[in-house]
């Protein structure tokens, strides 16, 4: 499966952070939300993912909405995942960067699959 994923980093007085999957016949547009703990220390609050088509037309969910939340287990799953594209051995290369990106990918497809229907 080719795709392109494009991580954005945090800046600095920001709150959110968007980062975005492109495959051949849509995209998944993550949305990370962070707010500061009582020590002042940004935290990861929230995701959310929407998928568009190449042209941005979102496409709903089975349900009829289009913003698929990242909870509980899941959420915890996805901290770790996202932990290790800021850790010092993904900058310098001393882990498998292929790999720790398709484990992130392949995790937000399965929400993909279960949460959208494609005709």
């Amino acid at each position: 499966m080719q795709y392109t994923l494009e991580l954005n980093s945090h800046e600095r007085g920001s709150n959110v952070v968007f980062n975005t999957i492109l495959l051949n016949s849509f995209k998944v547009n993550i949305v990370e939300r962070y707010s500061e703990n009582r020590v002042g220390k940004l935290q990861l609050r929230e995701v959310l993912f929407k998928v568009r088509t190449p042209d941005d037309q979102i496409f709903q969910k089975k349900d009829g909405t289009v913003n698929t939340y990242i909870r509980g287990d899941d959420f915890s799953k996805y901290q770790k995942l996202t932990k290790i594209f800021s850790s010092l051995r993904y900058r310098n290369k001393l882990i498998n960067i292929k790999e720790a990106e398709q484990d992130f990918v392949h995790f937000i497809l399965t929400f993909v699959i279960v949460n959208y229907e494609f005709a």
